[in-house]
């Protein structure tokens, strides 16, 4: 009878020591990455910098999609409350975190669609008299279980 008892309390032990162990598993799976940004556009250059968005972003971005570096881009227009706030938020989304670590890459495809890096550098110079980088950030999607 001791016997039985002993086993039981041991199988009761067992049993709730599987189930917290069933509930340290997380319950989402990590999903993509996405670089946000958040951009001010100066009044009455609204246009010009969709302009350049169209003219060489997407193209950029169309690059780096098709050599698998990323897997989307987004753009959004906003309706900002107060001049801190964004006009226009740029998604680019990366398969992951180890994604980002195609840095090298991505500038090779940049350099092939819009020019030197130099060149690059001279325009952001001048889209920056009418645009301000408001906020950059790299969110996560948690695919619940």
């Amino acid at each position: 009878m001791i016997k039985a008892i002993i086993l039981s309390m041991c199988l009761a032990v067992a049993a709730l020591s599987l189930g917290a162990r069933a509930q340290d598993v997380r319950q989402y799976t990590e999903g993509p990455v996405t670089l946000v940004q958040e951009i001010g556009v100066e009044y009455g250059h609204f246009e010009e910098y969709i302009d350049w968005l169209n003219s060489t972003w997407k193209p950029t971005m169309e690059a780096t999609k098709k050599a698998g570096i990323i897997i989307d881009y987004k753009v959004f227009s906003s309706t900002p409350p107060s001049p801190d706030h964004p006009d226009i938020i740029l998604w680019i989304t990366y398969k992951n975190m180890a994604a980002l670590d195609r840095g090298v890459e991505e500038e090779d495809v940049a350099k092939k669609v819009i020019g030197s890096t130099e060149f690059q550098n001279k325009a952001r110079v001048g889209r920056n008299e009418y645009r301000k980088i408001l906020r950059r950030a790299y969110i996560r999607e948690l695919i619940l279980k």
